[in-house]
């Protein structure tokens, strides 16, 4: 059963990102609201996908948040999309740099979402077994 954490400021696109990705039956989809909260949700749950927002209130945007995880052994492989309305060159740049596995830009389709969850977590599978 694979476990998502949304980093997400806006509770709506929350909502929309949970609906979308219902249709990974057994998901277990965990929330966080700021930088810092998403940082320490994944030290405690160590999510199997992180799904992180760039702009965010608070001390830590998703690109300080994915560089901090990148640099954590236990996580330097966990697959991080970042979803962004951010969707300039040197945007995409900045999250390639950070370590992010992927880059979806707001609005973003809810398909593609959930393709791009379920290519990540099944290149992830192997090493998952817990």
């Amino acid at each position: 059963m694979p476990r998502i954490l949304v980093v997400e400021d806006q509770a709506d696109i929350r909502r929309l990102i949970r609906w979308s990705l219902e249709e990974l039956q057994g998901a277990e989809i965990f929330e966080a609201a700021n930088g810092r909260l998403g940082l320490d949700a994944v030290r405690a749950l160590r999510p199997d996908l992180v799904l992180l927002d760039v702009m965010m209130p608070g001390d830590l945007d998703g690109f300080q948040v994915c560089d901090t995880l990148r640099k954590e052994p236990p996580f330097a492989s966990l697959p991080i999309v970042m979803l962004t309305a951010r969707a300039q060159a040197a945007d995409r740049e900045a999250g390639a740099r950070a370590g992010a596995d992927d880059y979806l830009v707001k609005p973003f389709s809810p398909a593609v979402l959930v393709q791009t969850v379920q290519r990540l977590l099944a290149a992830r599978a192997p090493q998952s077994a817990r």
